[in-house]
């Protein structure tokens, strides 16, 4: 019988600092969307749920804006507080999607990016519905990878369906659209932006090892995995690396 899959705010604690080097960041175009569509502005309030290592605060912090990142699993907190000490403007929130210690009425823009699909629950529906100022937005973005546009994606794929610990059933392309009607509380719509990464051998390997579902190091199969993306990065590569292709999407509603 496998193990059971650890409870989602613990489940990237030994993953960090590849999560920090070798995951993909956003499009430049979701600020402009934003700006034309939520009304972003630098100084706009920002809750991001789910935050991570920071890399979507980030992204806000360099639009001028306030960041509040909500993150429940410590050791992704810290690798954030560490990198984002430097913006003014940044705030490190200990708290869960569901409870997330912010005032009401007190933020113009929520943004869950690589998140929602841990805490799609009507608790977060209440919660956001606290913290939204009249008229706020809110803003779930996720970096889908695509997964056979090219031989080596769909390669990919098939290693992460063979050794990947419990891949399919986390995968956030289950929150389908029935799921996104039911949390919006009106119209939402969705927009799409190419995005991209290029790995050698050492990249694309740590960026495996990010994620939650591919075994590491010293686990079962772990060894084995390593192998055959060995065999796979050497059949695909062109001058030493691969690429990474995703479809941004943007779900914006409120």
């Amino acid at each position: 019988m496998p193990a059971p899959s650890p409870a989602p705010e613990q489940r990237f604690s030994d993953r960090v600092e590849n999560y920090v080097r070798y995951r993909p960041g956003y499009p430049q175009e979701i600020i402009s969307l934003l700006q034309d569509e939520a009304g972003l502005t630098p100084k706009s309030i920002i809750a991001d749920i789910g935050s991570g290592t920071g890399i979507s605060a980030e992204f806000f912090l360099k639009a001028g804006c306030t960041v509040h990142a909500v993150e429940p699993n410590g050791d992704m907190r810290a690798a954030a507080e560490r990198l984002l000490s430097r913006y003014p403007n940044f705030h490190s929130v200990s708290a869960s999607a569901q409870a997330t210690t912010l005032p009401d009425h007190s933020i113009d823009l929520i943004v869950a990016a690589q998140a929602f699909h841990w805490f799609n629950t009507p608790a977060t529906r209440a919660e956001f519905t606290r913290i939204l100022k009249p008229g706020g937005h809110i803003s779930l973005i996720w970096n889908e990878r695509k997964l056979d546009s090219t031989p080596f994606l769909h390669a990919f794929e098939q290693l992460l369906l063979t050794f990947g610990t419990d891949y399919t059933q986390i995968r956030h392309e289950n929150v389908d659209a029935a799921a996104l009607s039911s949390f919006f509380s009106g119209p939402y719509a969705t927009h799409t932006f190419p995005n991209e990464q290029r790995f050698d051998f050492e990249g694309l390997k740590g960026r495996l090892l990010s994620s939650s579902y591919a075994p590491a190091p010293g686990q079962p199969r772990h060894d084995e995995m390593i192998a055959e993306l060995r065999c796979i990065f050497d059949e695909h590569q062109m001058s030493g690396q691969i690429s990474f292709e995703y479809d941004t999407r943007v779900h914006l509603g409120c």
